[in-house]
């Protein structure tokens, strides 16, 4: 076994990148060479798809049939497919591409480890090979979501809000900070439901409070907050501890009221307007981001322009927009009519992101002159690369620093922001 060598391919989001990161150790530790996206050949390739919408869907299919014809050409001896696809169409994938070795559901971890003649090693439950930068990693607090928006077909194959416990995921962090990690992203379908189902009530807070307790880590960021009984104790932990970053992803989609009530958000406009201004109030300075779904049935001109008006007027730090597209089996497909052209939603996103782009440039000029707190990430080019508190990794700017200095990767650097683009910042070391 010590000579075969497992590839695995994750698309999607973070929540897949930790599953293949425990599968990665398991395989490890069983004396098998992993790799992790690499083009390299390899004996087996595990291929741990995204279902969520069509984009994805199409990429993780697009993924399958590269290694079925690489697997054609001898590069690869065994495909196997996982995640949330294979979860969500299992049946249909195994008469389409009967070429795959073999399907597994998304939680079939134990199936996949024993394909490949191997026991699980119980002593690694909190063991992972980071795919990461060695400095920063995805913490995945639940799995599953018990909300039922419209256009959300996640609960289908993920099922109901499962909490980890406190005690595993401080383990699990404890073995992280000790592999050199400072910064942990928080991640699970909405965060803010944490505990409820383990502790009957939200232990979002104690558990940030536990984890910053932990040597070692500096920043905890965290993302997909619901802003549907948000809870607003959240806010003073945030406000009052140094290591939890001035930074919330909360998606709100949308701000029409008749479009949050189809939408099935459980939220009107006006709360969304006071819950965004009792964050900023609460957490000063703090950077939020935000995703929108246009093009949603029903979706009105005068909708989209509530829309547009909702970020010019709330100006978000980092916005991302989608246009909608029906999703197989979920509550929106079932009831309403796809009955706003593709062109017109993915022109309305266009328009979106226009006056984004505008509100984008005007923040990251006004903090040309400050001073701030730097993680470099990595060296490309003549520059060093890292992030502020305000930006997440791969989804948000970056700071480029020009030095001569040797800068340390993984490592805190105050730096004087100089100048600014669209996107990114241009500092020097002090």
């Amino acid at each position: 076994m010590s000579n075969q060598k497992v590839n695995i391919v994750t698309l999607g989001c973070s929540k897949n990148l930790v599953d293949s990161e425990h599968l990665l150790k398991q395989f490890e530790a069983n004396g098998f060479e992993v790799m992790h996206d690499s083009n390299k050949p390899s004996d087996v390739v595990i291929i741990n798809t995204c279902g969520f919408i069509l984009d994805a869907k199409e990429e993780s299919i697009s993924m399958i049939m590269d290694y079925v014809d690489a697997k054609e050409r001898g590069l690869v001896k065994k495909v196997y497919v996982m995640g949330c696809l294979s979860a969500r169409y299992k049946d249909d994938l195994i008469s389409e591409i009967p070429e795959v070795d073999r399907f597994f559901g998304k939680f079939d971890f134990d199936a996949i480890i024993n394909e490949l003649g191997v026991q699980k090693r119980k002593d690694l439950l909190f063991d992972r090979h980071l795919t990461t930068p060695s400095h920063f990693a995805y913490l995945k607090i639940a799995e599953g979501c018990n909300r039922t928006c419209a256009f959300c077909a996640i609960p289908q194959f993920t099922g109901n809000y499962k909490s980890v416990s406190i005690e595993d995921l401080v383990a699990e962090a404890e073995k992280l900070a000790s592999q050199g990690v400072k910064e942990l992203l928080l991640i699970a379908q909405e965060l803010t439901s944490y505990g409820l189902d383990i502790y009957k009530e939200k232990k979002l807070p104690e558990l940030i409070d536990r984890l910053s307790a932990i040597e070692g880590i500096e920043w905890i960021r965290l993302h997909y907050a619901y802003p549907s009984q948000f809870p607003v104790e959240l806010l003073q932990v945030m406000r009052n501890n140094p290591k939890v970053c001035k930074y919330l992803d909360i998606p709100f989609q949308h701000v029409s009221d008749h479009v949050l009530s189809d939408m099935r958000r459980n939220v009107s406009g006006q709360q969304t307007r006071e819950l965004i201004n009792l964050i900023r109030s609460e957490v000063p300075g703090i950077a939020l981001r935000t995703t929108l779904l246009v093009g949603f049935p029903g979706e009105t001109e005068d909708d989209f322009h509530q829309l547009i008006e909702f970020v010019k007027e709330m100006k978000f730090d980092r916005l991302g927009v989608f246009p909608y597209s029906h999703e197989d089996d979920t509550y929106a497909a079932k009831k309403y009519s796809d009955d706003i052209p593709q062109e017109i939603k993915q022109a309305r996103a266009d328009k979106l992101m226009a006056v984004q782009q505008t509100i984008s440039e005007e923040i990251a000029a006004s903090k040309v002159g400050r001073t701030l707190k730097v993680l470099i990430d990595r060296k490309e080019g003549e520059y060093y690369v890292g992030r502020t508190e305000f930006d997440s990794p791969e989804v948000d700017g970056e700071v480029l620093i020009s030095t001569s200095k040797r800068l340390k990767k993984g490592t805190f650097y105050n730096v004087r922001i100089t100048s600014s683009d669209m996107f990114d910042l241009f500092g020097e070391v002090e």
